[in-house]
């Protein structure tokens, strides 16, 4: 991947945490529309593509976008994993990070045709049944606490930033890291492992192909949805037990299942599946979905 330069004359697309499991797949989607990419990492990345840029640095975030001047955004740089254990970075990245990043392209003499903010379904808690953008938010943890923050927040720059905000269901894929549930899952099957350790099995979840999700965000870019939030999803849900099935099915392999109470989240969250209806009546007919196939390519290409 090539780190675009602000004398690109190709539109630039400005991706905040590029290097991470999902960026990658966004970047690729925006190179093939004609895009050149311009990545922001939290980290010096080594491999040069991405810029490290630090979004609780006001005058840094500033700067970096002084001589970018993006067509559109698309902020994916977050802390994302529910269990992580230090709440005060969860908020402070999650909202301030947002929060001067939002600052700064208002600032900005030419402001971007396309702001994409990322949130989470996971705000939606304990909803229960197929939950729309428009179901109450019941947050059941600090991550998804933070991501609605955020979204309240975003609306302070609504007036001066064409804001669009997704709402990401559960999604999976190669490079996915292995403290996530399937990847986890996955690599124990491909590992022949004789024993997995999981939290409650009965949870299920909308699952989706991070493949499917890139190319959503992409096709949003093209239409006009500021002011628009949209739950990205799948419609489909699955249990944990199901996932085990598959993939025993897939590796021919048998293993044991323990139940360990330490991953057994406090206000667990039970179901959670979503609408895609709104999206799709604004992007068009959404990507298939088979959970067995995202799995299947996990499976042989990890």
């Amino acid at each position: 991947m090539n780190v675009a330069s602000p004398s690109e004359s190709r539109p630039v697309a400005l991706i905040t945490g590029l290097t991470g499991f999902t960026g990658r797949y966004v970047a690729q989607e925006l190179e093939r529309e004609g895009y050149a990419v311009h990545g922001w990492t939290h980290h010096a990345d080594a491999d040069g593509e991405a810029e490290p840029v630090d979004l609780l640095d006001r005058p840094a975030v500033q700067k970096a976008l002084e001589s970018l001047n993006p067509s559109v955004v698309v902020h994916l740089a977050a802390i994302s994993f529910v269990a992580h254990g230090d709440a005060d970075a969860i908020y402070r990245v999650n909202i301030v990070g947002t929060r001067n990043l939002l600052e700064a392209l208002a600032a900005l003499e030419r402001k971007p045709a396309r702001v994409l903010l990322v949130s989470s379904a996971n705000i939606y808690g304990n909803a229960g049944g197929v939950v729309a953008e428009d179901t109450l938010a019941q947050p059941q943890n600090d991550y998804a606490v933070s991501k609605l923050a955020m979204e309240h927040m975003a609306q302070l720059w609504s007036e001066r930033l064409p804001i669009t905000i997704v709402r990401p269901f559960n999604y999976t894929g190669v490079g996915q890291a292995d403290k996530f549930l399937l990847p986890k899952i996955v690599d124990h099957f491909r590992r022949k492992a004789s024993v997995m350790e999981l939290g409650n099995l009965d949870v299920s979840r909308d699952f989706n192909d991070v493949r499917n999700v890139a190319q959503m965000y992409r096709r949003l870019l093209a239409v006009d949805a500021a002011g628009e939030i949209f739950n990205v999803c799948s419609g489909r849900q699955y249990s944990l037990r199901e996932v085990v099935a598959i993939m025993e099915d897939i590796s021919g392999h048998r293993l044991e299942v323990r139940v360990n109470p330490a991953f057994v989240r406090v206000n667990e969250v039970r179901e959670l599946r979503g609408n895609p209806d709104k999206l799709a009546s604004h992007i068009g007919v959404l990507p298939e979905f088979s959970l067995r196939a995202t799995l299947s390519w996990m499976y042989e290409q990890s």
